[in-house]
C-alpha cells in the first residue's frame, strides 16, 4: 500500500470538515465563507511549522552544502515533471506536454535521475501545471477558500485536485517499502519548505494579518495559474481607463 494514502484521507478529512462547519461561520470574505474554521486551521499549521517543520528545515539547510540542496530540488522537480506532463495533455497543451515529457526522458537519463537539470540548459522550459489548474482549464469554479490540515492553502476544487497529484507523485516512484518510501516523502517536504523559509520570514511582520495575506496571495496566484497569466480586467478598471 502507497504511504500517500494517509496524505489522502488528511484532505478528505479537512474537506469534510469545512463542509459540516459551512452553516456555522459567518461570511467575511466572499471566497472565504468558513474563515472561522480555516483560521483555526491555519493555527495549527502554523503551530506544526514552528515547532516541528522549519527547525528540522533549518537543520537541514545547515549541514547541506548548497550543490546537494540544489540537486535535491532538482530530482524532485523531476518527478514533479510527469504530473504537469499529464496535466497539460489533459488541458490539450500538447506542444507544453511534449517539452514537459522531454524533461523528463532528458533529466532522467543526462541530468542522473534528474540531479541535474540540463533541459533547462537545453532550452526546455519548466511548466507549472495540476490538476486544480486542470479543472479550471475545463471550466470548474474553484469554490470556497480551504485552509487544510498540514497542506495548508487550498479551496473546494483544488483540494480534490492536491489528491490526485499526490496519488499520481506516489505512482511515479519505484517500488520502494513503507520506510523508504516514507524517508522520500519527507525529504519531499523539507525540500519543499525550505523553499519558503525567506518569505516565511518576511510574513511573519504581518502579525495577525498574516492569514489574510497568504489567503489573498493564495486566491490571486492560483487566478494567475489557472488562466495563464491572463487575468481580464474588471469593469471598473475599464472605465477608469476610458476616462483617461
Amino acid at each position: 500500500m502507497k504511504t500517500g494514502s494517509w496524505r489522502a484521507g488528511v484532505i478528505l478529512v479537512g474537506v469534510l470538515a469545512c463542509l459540516c462547519a459551512a452553516a456555522e461561520d459567518s461570511v467575511q470574505h466572499p471566497k472565504d465563507p468558513w474563515e472561522g474554521l480555516n483560521r483555526t486551521v491555519y493555527a495549527f499549521n502554523d503551530t506544526v511549522d514552528r515547532l516541528v517543520l522549519s527547525p528540522v528545515t533549518r537543520g537541514y539547510q545547515a549541514v547541506a552544502p548548497d550543490a546537494v540542496e540544489t540537486g535535491i530540488n532538482n530530482f524532485f522537480s523531476n518527478l514533479d515533471d510527469i504530473g504537469v506532463a499529464t496535466n497539460n495533455l489533459l488541458q490539450l497543451k500538447f506542444a507544453e506536454a511534449g517539452s514537459d515529457t522531454g524533461r523528463v526522458l532528458v533529466n532522467t537519463t543526462l541530468g542522473l535521475l534528474g540531479w541535474f537539470d540540463v533541459a533547462s540548459q537545453l532550452g526546455l522550459t519548466k511548466h507549472n501545471e495540476d490538476f486544480g489548474q486542470t479543472l479550471g482549464y475545463w471550466g470548474i469554479g474553484t469554490g470556497p477558500y480551504l485552509v487544510l490540515p498540514f497542506l495548508g492553502p487550498s479551496n473546494l476544487r483544488d483540494a480534490p485536485g492536491k489528491l490526485a497529484d499526490i496519488t499520481l507523485w506516489m505512482n511515479t516512484l519505484p517500488e520502494l517499502s513503507a520506510s523508504e518510501e516514507t524517508a522520500l516523502v519527507s525529504f519531499n517536504v523539507i525540500n519543499e519548505h525550505s523553499q519558503y523559509l525567506k518569505l516565511e520570514a518576511r510574513t511573519d511582520e504581518l502579525g495577525h494579518e498574516r492569514y489574510v495575506f497568504i489567503r489573498d496571495a493564495y486566491l490571486d496566484n492560483r487566478e494567475f495559474l489557472v488562466r495563464d497569466g491572463q487575468i481580464p480586467l474588471d469593469d471598473d478598471l475599464y472605465e477608469e481607463l476610458d476616462d483617461e
